[in-house]
């Protein structure tokens, strides 16, 4: 039997393009729902922040549609075969974080991924950049209280906004995927908790790229280089050319 939830709506603070609502954010909400321990969420259509939407469970399986029946996103159980590159080391990562903020060629956003102009809380803040003669991108994180659960452990929309824009990052830096790009497919599986206030590793690589299609590997580890979580997106560029969003 389907089980519909209750209306909801992606508050405002939480966007990656302006007004739209951000994409790893709204793919574990769907995880969450389908409580399979691996996940694959599609896009079919942009979702909107401060707009209703309606949320349905099934069997691992969990759909987003518009108030009018429009199919927005799906969720369901899936498998994950992806090979993972070695964790950047804790200095590797935090000489990153600090390279990416000291950079004057970073513009200042406010997405809800990477954005430096959002308040602790309100935030991912997953400050990544690239290491040095390695086709990976990483990061030092300490995640926000306010991205967690009453217990501490980061929820489920948490974990899987922090394996989105990485992501697309490396896609932009390592295969050249034009701006404007968005995710069109996350899956993901988290291994153990993530606990806000504690020290991880995020790191990002380039798959394969063809066309306007671009898959790219994401990673959160500790800082002795244990897998707490890991994904594969598929990013697709728009098919006309967008005003420079990159984040040089």
């Amino acid at each position: 039997m389907t089980i519909p939830l209750d209306t909801l709506t992606i508050p405002d603070h939480i966007h990656g393009y302006p007004e739209l609502a951000f994409g790893g954010y709204v793919a574990g909400m769907l995880a969450a729902r389908s409580a399979a321990p691996t996940v694959r969420v599609d896009f079919r259509r942009a979702v909107g922040i401060a707009t209703p939407v309606l949320l349905a469970a099934e069997d691992g399986h969990a759909r987003l549609t518009s108030p009018d029946g429009t199919l927005l996103v799906e969720a369901a159980p899936a498998v994950l075969d992806i090979d993972v590159p070695p964790t950047p080391s804790w200095a590797e990562a935090k000489t990153a974080t600090e390279t990416a903020l000291s950079s004057p060629h970073r513009k200042v956003s406010d997405c809800y991924g990477c954005g430096v102009a959002c308040a602790p809380g309100r935030g991912v803040r997953l400050f990544a950049w690239a290491v040095p003669e390695r086709r990976v991108l990483t990061a030092a994180w300490t995640p926000d209280p306010g991205l967690a659960a009453e217990n501490g452990e980061l929820t489920t929309e948490s974990v899987w906004s922090a394996l989105d824009c990485p992501g697309g990052l490396a896609a932009w830096i390592y295969s050249g995927m034009a701006p404007g790009a968005f995710t069109a497919a996350l899956t993901a599986t988290q291994f153990q908790p993530i606990h806000a206030g504690a020290e991880y590793i995020s790191h990002a690589w380039p798959i394969s790229g063809e066309g306007r299609k671009h898959t790219v590997g994401v990673a959160l580890s500790t800082p002795e280089g244990e897998l707490c979580a890991v994904a594969e997106a598929l990013w697709i560029e728009p098919r006309t050319a967008q005003p420079d969003a990159s984040w040089t």
